[in-house]
């Protein structure tokens, strides 16, 4: 069956049996062939119910007799396709999101409770006024938790079927649905009028950019080359080689420079931390946890591919992907090293530059990953914070007396970043946080008086970073 909708709640169901986001919805989609307007219907609905979990579980909590919870899974999967569409959808006329929720309900084993979802998704709208709630979001109020609101279809004012506690924590983490603790984490760092930004910022559908390869092609050639085929890009300030798509650009591997090299994909935020560590031809740079290879293609090429890169890591199927890349690329000074970097000896004292791109909570790249808010728990935080230290401690010995060494996540929790950084300097006498002098790239929108280097998504529009440049001073090791 090529439908749309039923091919997300077939995704849907295998995602709450455990399936990431993406691989189940790759999994659906390698079985068909679709149009491109239902394959992007397809992902919307997939990645966007998962994202908005916790809000679809709000409104049937609050609508049924019967809590999120307690509903068979499968007709929770499908009360949240019909929500998500009523609510977020602004193209899906409402009596369609309707009508084929019901249908789904019918053709998966709900044909008793047809009424009950038929019914449920139209008290949603009763109470929502004639045309839904869509764009919700934007207006309504943290400070006026009961204030009318108006929708995109009417010139008339309704109210949010959806009721929010006063607590900001709960309120925003309904609203915009995510995990309390993630919320929390996040108010700490911004206040709230930032942390909504974020949180609206995170629940956008991800843009796509590229890097181009330099030794390969120019950014004026890449640029004519998608212009011909009718794809749009845009550069993107402060990053010599970055791109980004507008619009939709179908597959990405049939794109024209794809196959010969002259791009990858790489969002802007990942670039920048080559730019930080700045290597030179000539140079050895070891990148300690290197797959899928994306910053370590891009040091190859900012180094002229001249030198020696050691690029390990302790995944052979992900360190498959980067030979792939580095072939495609066409670059040669790539040295591939299988292992876990927190057991390598023979590297002591070897690299003019390290870095280390640690394994993160990914918490700055959940608008990519859909599922990542779900599976990420405060325990998992911890854990990945001694993992995080164990390799920084370990991996600064690689790097010779004088040489640099960045440390990179992708993640905005400070126990992955700052407090990792601190206790590793409190612990390091011999290393100390190095400004980036001459690297233009780097402008002081990102910098902080500490000297490490934040990307907030909300307001330099790219994936959330945190990155610092370390100088180890002396050789008293």
């Amino acid at each position: 069956m090529t439908n749309s909708r039923q091919l997300a709640f077939i995704a849907l169901r295998d995602v709450h049996k455990g399936a990431y986001a993406d691989v189940a919805l790759d999994r659906v989609l390698q079985k068909v062939s679709l149009p491109d307007n239902d394959r992007r219907l397809l992902t919307e609905l997939v990645y966007g119910s998962v994202r908005r979990q916790r809000t679809l579980d709000t409104l049937i909590d609050q609508l049924a007799k019967k809590k999120s919870d307690q509903q068979p899974q499968d007709l929770r999967t499908i009360l949240h396709l019909g929500f998500y569409q009523l609510r977020y959808q602004e193209r899906i006329p409402a009596s369609a999101a309707v009508n084929t929720t019901v249908q789904l309900a019918k053709e998966n084993g709900f044909s008793g409770l047809t009424g009950f979802v038929n019914g449920l998704l139209r008290q949603y709208l009763r109470k929502a006024g004639v045309q839904g709630s869509r764009g919700a979001e934007e207006k309504n109020s943290l400070l006026l938790p009961h204030s009318p609101l108006p929708t995109l279809h009417s010139p008339l004012s309704h109210f949010d079927p959806l009721q929010l506690p006063e607590n900001p924590v709960e309120r925003l983490g309904i609203l915009h649905s995510f995990p309390d603790w993630i919320i929390q984490v996040w108010l700490e760092q911004l206040g709230l009028v930032e942390t909504e930004q974020l949180c609206e910022w995170m629940n956008q559908s991800p843009t796509i950019d590229l890097r181009i390869n330099p030794l390969r092609t120019s950014m004026e050639e890449v640029e004519a080359a998608l212009q011909s085929v009718g794809i749009l890009v845009r550069r993107i300030p402060h990053l010599p080689q970055a791109l980004r798509f507008i619009g939709n650009t179908g597959s990405i591997q049939k794109l024209p420079g794809f196959k010969e090299g002259w791009w990858t994909v790489q969002d802007g935020s990942a670039q920048l931390v080559s730019h930080l560590l700045n290597p030179q031809p000539g140079e050895v740079v070891i990148d300690a946890c290197a797959a899928p290879g994306g910053k370590t293609t891009h040091i190859a090429e900012l180094m002229a591919d001249k030198g020696k890169i050691w690029a390990c890591d302790r995944t052979p199927s992900r360190l498959r992907k980067l030979q792939e890349n580095s072939q495609r690329l066409n670059l040669q000074s790539i040295q591939i090293y299988t292992g876990d970097s927190r057991h390598f000896n023979q590297f002591q004292n070897t690299a003019d530059r390290v870095l280390l791109d640690a394994p993160c909570s990914g918490l700055g790249t959940m608008h990519r990953h859909a599922d990542a808010r779900w599976r990420q728990t405060p325990a998992s935080v911890r854990e990945l914070s001694v993992l995080q230290k164990e390799l920084l401690t370990h991996t600064s010995t690689f790097v010779k007396p004088g040489g640099l060494l960045v440390y990179a996540t992708c993640t905005l929790h400070p126990a992955e970043n700052e407090e990792v950084i601190s206790a590793f300097l409190a612990e390091s006498p011999n290393w100390q946080i190095e400004s980036p002098s001459g690297v233009e790239i780097l402008d002081s929108a990102h910098s902080t008086p500490q000297g490490w280097f934040k990307v907030w998504p909300h307001q330099q529009d790219m994936d959330g970073f945190f990155m610092v440049r370390l100088r180890k001073t002396n050789n008293s090791e």
